[in-house]
């Protein structure tokens, strides 16, 4: 599976973007709709940290979402098993929300929470947001 990342920017605090992940056309609808597919962010020079999961039919109930506790209820995960997508739509942005932002699919990761629980990468967006 090959992911593609697109969709950073930059935006004011308080505003909104949103981040896309594409599977490649080789990924079969079915194979991706087994993945759990989540979001990480890394900052320069700060280790990279779990944003939002959303689980595939191996991880689990499908659909089913978490989030980190420095983004909930203000990041929203979401995918289009059709389209072979994941998005991050992000609102109230805000300055430490300034980091790459990578997404990634696993399916036979033990919680999700970890870099070591996903197999595939994409390469990474830059979100800044400014105060």
């Amino acid at each position: 599976v090959q992911l593609q990342a697109s969709g950073g920017g930059l935006v004011q605090a308080g505003g909104s973007l949103s981040l896309s992940c594409a599977a490649s056309r080789h990924t079969t609808a079915h194979t991706f709709t087994t993945y759990t597919l989540a979001w990480f962010r890394q900052a320069p020079g700060k280790e990279r940290e779990f944003v939002a999961f959303i689980r595939g039919s191996s991880g689990g109930n499908l659909g089913d979402t978490y989030y980190g506790d420095s983004v909930k209820d203000r990041f929203t995960i979401s995918r289009d098993n059709v389209k072979k997508m994941s998005y991050l739509q992000m609102d109230n942005l805000k300055p430490e929300d300034t980091s790459v932002y990578y997404c990634a699919a696993g399916r036979t990761g033990t919680d999700y929470l970890a870099t070591t629980d996903y197999d595939y990468w994409g390469q990474g967006t830059q979100v800044t947001v400014s105060s």
